[in-house]
């Protein structure tokens, strides 16, 4: 009899599209799914839904008699799972901690919420040891982590050769504010100014399409800069082949696949100077780690990278070695496949 999962979180997300693309293929997996309905700028309708759902997720566990739930995020759909009443949980932590911003009121509630989660799952997914680290901290029983990425697929995500006689960036990270957008297009204001010739390619949506449109025109850049808006995961690899540099400057970051994406695509990762990068960015020998909001750092490490061609092929050649060695979808999933069936297989 085929094996059921109920997943739960953002369906729609490439992330998760992922890891249920890899359970159907390696696991065999028949998948139902179930996410919060209401926007998340509609914050008190979304709270309200989210108080109510558990009642919802247990119907639908009582007709569909999944053997399995899954969930991303420790402290939202995690919670959920953890109170679901299944035999059989699993949950990812998405960032680097979940807890987070860690300014808000809710601060408390969500390490109180997370510490339920990581003792009623049976399973936790550490997408990179930066994960694992908070959850030992937090004193999770390490026996039940897994720390290994979802992956990607390297057949789509394959090498190519640029050789433009000017930079052909791309970020590919939401259009949100801890993305930090705004300081790439200040810092490409700066080479504009120094007469560099470049094409920025920002894919994605989010709240700060407008806005960051209004500054690319500010600064007199905006016949440079391309905003693709959402495109389909399909549609990523031909614009991460046709660029050079791959630009991601977040203030906070778990494990990206963004980052194994453009590695795998022969793009040199020009990337913030936080944990979550650290663990697979060494400054100036397989990328450049740029200090959080440092306008001025990240252009002239633009500049650096580009005239420094042969240091930046060097680079190209050992990330794609290592996103084959330890980020390859086709063998990761088949392990995280395998796993769940053990776990369903123990709980039976």
């Amino acid at each position: 009899m085929k094996r059921k999962i109920l997943f739960l979180g953002e369906s729609y997300r490439a992330d998760a599209i992922t890891w249920m693309k890899g359970l159907k293929e390696f696991g065999d997996f028949d998948i139902i799914t179930w996410e919060l309905q209401t926007p998340n700028h509609k914050r008190f309708k979304r709270i309200l839904e989210y108080l109510f759902s558990p009642v919802t997720i247990q119907k639908i566990i009582k007709r569909e008699k999944p053997d399995m739930v899954i969930a991303e995020r420790t402290t939202s759909y995690g919670f959920l799972a953890a109170i679901s009443g299944s035999k059989t949980i699993a949950i990812a932590q998405q960032g680097r901690t979940d807890l987070w911003p860690e300014e808000s009121k809710l601060y408390p509630f969500k390490k109180f919420i997370q510490k339920y989660a990581f003792k009623k799952a049976h399973l936790i997914h550490a997408w990179g040891s930066v994960m694992a680290i908070h959850m030992k901290a937090s004193g999770v029983d390490m026996n039940k982590v897994l720390v290994l990425p979802k992956g990607i697929d390297l057949s789509l995500f394959t090498p190519s050769t640029n050789n433009s006689n000017k930079i052909e960036a791309i970020v590919t990270r939401s259009l949100m504010p801890e993305y930090r957008h705004d300081s790439i297009l200040k810092a490409f204001g700066i080479l504009h100014q120094k007469g560099i010739d470049f094409l920025l390619t920002i894919v994605g949506d989010g709240t700060r399409l407008q806005s960051l449109k209004n500054l690319a025109t500010a600064l007199q850049i905006e016949n440079k800069v391309i905003f693709t808006g959402r495109i389909p995961n399909t549609e990523l690899p031909k614009l991460l082949q046709q660029s050079n540099i791959y630009i991601s400057m977040p203030i906070t970051e778990g494990v990206s696949a963004s980052l194994f994406e453009a590695m795998a695509c022969s793009c040199y990762p020009v990337v913030s100077d936080i944990s979550g990068n650290q663990s697979w960015i060494t400054h100036r020998e397989n990328g450049q780690l740029i200090e959080v909001d440092n306008i001025e750092m990240l252009a002239n490490e633009l500049i650096w990278s580009f005239e420094n061609a042969e240091s930046r092929n060097q680079a190209i050649i050992r990330n794609r070695k290592f996103v084959e060695e330890n980020a390859n979808y086709d063998i990761n999933m088949k392990v995280i496949s395998e796993k769940y069936h053990e776990l369903i297989d123990s709980q039976t």
